[in-house]
């Protein structure tokens, strides 16, 4: 995936809002006040910083040469997905999916309830 198509997915993930609070170059994703994602560029390469489960970013960065430990993230639950198409599509599609569920497990009880009323378990957790 692509800067392009990375933004488009990463907004189509129920009630997500883009904002830029680093400033023009960074884009941060969040879904009720609460990030799971971040997109930029540098080098010229395209790069999107995901929460993970702790185990499973060990993982993927072992396996992908493209995941690296978050950067200027919590190293442990956040890992740097560089975009530079070495990466299936949809492994980059899960992990957002992933990232995205971590952050909605983590909503106040009521937040969470009216999503899961409102949108199924594969939007909202990539089940």
């Amino acid at each position: 995936m692509n800067f392009k198509k990375t933004r488009t997915y990463l907004l189509s993930k129920p009630e997500t809002l883009e904002d830029f609070p680093f400033g023009p170059d960074v884009a941060v994703f969040k879904t009720h006040g609460k990030m799971f994602a971040t997109l930029a560029v540098e080098n010229d390469i395209a790069r999107t910083n995901l929460k993970c489960d702790p185990v499973e970013a060990i993982q993927l960065r072992d396996v992908y040469d493209a995941v690296l430990p978050g950067y200027h993230m919590n190293k442990t639950h956040w890992n740097t997905v560089l975009l530079d198409g070495s990466l299936p599509d949809g492994e980059i599609k899960r992990m957002i999916d992933m990232s995205y569920g971590l952050i909605v497990k983590k909503l106040k009880k009521a937040e969470r309830t009216r999503l899961e009323t409102l949108y199924t378990d594969a939007e909202l957790y990539g089940v």
